[in-house]
């Protein structure tokens, strides 16, 4: 082994220890600034303290927060898979005149058209609707945002699915609704729980909408809004309350995407998680 390729060794693994070290310690301070009685933006051994988590519970409106993320996310999670699912089975089986340029038209517009460009009519159609301060005003306008991407990824799960399978259950005199969820959706459920995740992860760390629509009512308000109200009257971070909800903000995410991953695997097929 020459000294050239040593040196290259040595200054590959130096540069990945320097991007493990990058990401890791922002994690490591989130795990050990919460237990810390007097954080500061170092990390630090921890001394072991659940003042910080007695403090989250005493704000008015933390808890609330998270609960208002989880109807939020799941509802649109649901929304998006169910209409996805439908959408995409549809495109993917009929052959309709232009099919393709539409779908990427729609996942074209979706990128162009963002959530702060349309952020006026989007309001007044709110407004007009009366889906202000609502719940499902916001699930209904995320939805709506997420589910041309959505269509486009899920497609693909959709045309690897064998056609002989729905072939044989027609045979047998089911109807296309008995088919997609008997046949094809046990066929791309790996499909369908990207989706979901990618759904939920989009919904979960999403402010402008959430902020739009429930910005004059904070007990409606996700956990996304409410931590950046986590600040001192003189603008300044309070690490005590802000590392420790960014904690309890990041834990329900996680767990969602070990459960899935555990159940259903996410593995690369085609360019896409399949």
């Amino acid at each position: 082994m020459t000294a050239r390729h040593v040196a290259g060794r040595i200054g590959f693994y130096t540069v990945i220890a320097l991007v493990l070290a990058f990401f890791s310690i922002p994690l490591l301070w989130l795990a050990t600034a919460p237990f810390t009685s007097d954080p500061t933006y170092e990390v630090s051994l921890p001394d072991l303290t659940l003042a910080n988590f007695q403090a989250i519970l005493e704000h008015p409106y933390a808890l609330g927060s998270l609960y208002n993320s989880l109807i939020l996310s799941v509802g649109t999670a649901l929304l998006v898979v169910l209409f996805a699912a439908l959408a995409a089975y549809a495109l993917s089986r009929v052959r309709v005149p232009g099919r393709d340029v539409l779908l990427y038209t729609l996942l074209l517009l979706s990128s162009i058209i963002t959530g702060t460009a349309a952020m006026v009519p989007i309001f007044q159609l709110a407004v007009e609707l009366q889906l202000i301060d609502t719940h499902l005003g916001v699930i209904l306008i995320l939805t709506g945002g997420l589910l041309p991407a959505a269509i486009f990824m899920l497609k693909d799960f959709m045309d690897t699915t064998p056609k002989s399978y729905e072939e044989s259950a027609r045979v047998f005199g089911a109807s296309p609704l008995q088919i997609v969820r008997h046949v094809v959706v046990p066929l791309v459920r790996p499909g369908l729980a990207t989706i979901a995740v990618w759904a939920v992860a989009n919904v979960w760390g999403n402010f402008l909408m959430p902020y739009l629509l429930l910005g004059s009512d904070p007990e409606y308000q996700p956990s996304a809004v409410i931590i950046y109200t986590l600040y001192t009257e003189g603008g300044q971070a309070n690490l005590q309350l802000l590392s420790t909800f960014g904690l309890l903000y990041s834990i329900p995410v996680v767990l969602m995407y070990l459960f899935v991953s555990k159940k259903y695997g996410f593995r690369f097929h085609g360019g896409i998680k399949r």
